[in-house]
């Protein structure tokens, strides 16, 4: 299994990114895919997940009306499209799968939420 992001970088406040999450190693319908992030010093945070088969989706609520969390199967890719970012918003951003569900509301000890597997992250930066 192999999860890759990209689409991170240095933006401005009110400015937009969209994170990409690649897949491969399964079948990409059957997992349940969400979007983490880790800012310094915080624990891991969920952010949006997008559970299969029915692409029902949780957004964190700070950041709903600003974030969308949707999927291309085509591609086996779940993007995460970010406006009016604000500095707050930076941090580390993580894409993980799982077989059976994906929860942003129930960390675990292991902050894993979780999840089975995780990629290796993007960074997403907001300057004020």
């Amino acid at each position: 299994v192999q999860l890759v992001e990209s689409g991170g970088g240095l933006v401005q406040t009110g400015g937009s990114l969209r994170l990409s999450c690649a897949t491969s190693g399964f079948t990409f319908e059957e997992y349940s895919i969400g979007w983490f992030r880790e800012a310094p010093g915080k624990q891991r945070e969920g952010v949006a997940c997008i559970n299969m088969p029915g692409d029902m989706t949780d957004i964190l609520d700070s950041v709903k009306g600003r974030f969308t969390i949707s999927s291309d199967n085509s591609r086996n890719t779940v993007y995460l499209e970010m406006n009016s970012l604000k500095p707050e918003d930076t941090a580390v951003y993580y894409c993980a799968a799982d077989p059976v569900f994906c929860t942003i509301r129930r960390p675990r000890e292991d902050h894993k939420y979780g999840m089975d597997w995780w990629g290796e992250g993007t960074q997403v930066t907001v300057s004020s």
